[in-house]
């Protein structure tokens, strides 16, 4: 964990929770997404990562995922987090963020394997990953995105708090589709309801912040 502070970075509320994966939760990660993301006529994601074989559904998890280890800086990171519901992995929940030093803004992304879709688990799991940068990193906004056609994505964006942020037109799958965009910013995470309030437990947070060239302390 000295040398990569991340593998001890843990954020948790109930029994839902987010780690960083090392290869032996990754490859449970991969499995996971192996055995299916969503129906097959649909297509959530502006990369088709989830199209092919098992096998070549749960490589392209591994690939990313060691790509992304590579590729992590103080200037350009993406943190991916794997969620454990219960203990069980169920999917991932990333950030990414560039000249976070300076903007103090990320944008997140995250899968449930299918089986674990539909049970509120999408939204305590954003609600994670929104304490970790504000109130772990010192975030100033937390943006995300979703195609106007995943009303699961959108539902849980807007109960959250989010403001609409526009739109704009993408290629998926050879065919235009439509991006609706959201931003939420630190006003409105600190002035979230009760609801929105569950006790989070967090740790590595500090060793993460100097990872990342942060300031210790509170922001």
């Amino acid at each position: 964990m000295t040398l990569w502070p991340p593998l001890g970075v843990r954020v948790s509320s109930g029994d839902t929770e987010l780690v960083y994966a090392d290869d032996r939760l990754l490859l449970q990660v991969a499995a996971l997404a192996a055995d299916g993301v969503h129906d097959e006529d649909t297509m959530p994601f502006p990369v088709s990562w989830t199209r092919g074989s098992p096998q070549q559904v749960a490589r392209s998890v591994l690939t990313f995922q060691w790509g992304n280890r590579a590729a992590m800086s103080p200037e350009h990171w993406r943190l991916e987090l794997a969620v454990l519901h219960a203990g069980t992995p169920v999917g991932m929940q990333g950030a990414v963020a560039r000249d976070f030093t300076v903007a103090r803004q990320a944008e997140t992304g995250s899968w449930l394997g299918r089986a674990h879709q539909g049970q509120g688990i999408g939204r305590a799991m954003r609600l994670l990953v929104l304490h970790l940068l504000f109130d772990g990193l010192g975030a100033q906004s937390a943006t995300t995105s979703a195609f106007d056609d995943n009303p699961a994505s959108n539902a849980v964006t807007r109960a959250l708090g989010y403001r609409p942020d526009g739109h704009e037109l993408v290629a998926r799958e050879g065919r235009p589709a439509r991006v609706l965009r959201y931003r939420l910013d630190r006003a409105d995470w600190l002035d979230r309801p009760p609801a929105l309030r569950p006790p989070v437990e967090m740790a590595g947070i500090e060793a993460l912040r100097t990872f990342l060239g942060l300031p210790h302390g509170p922001d």
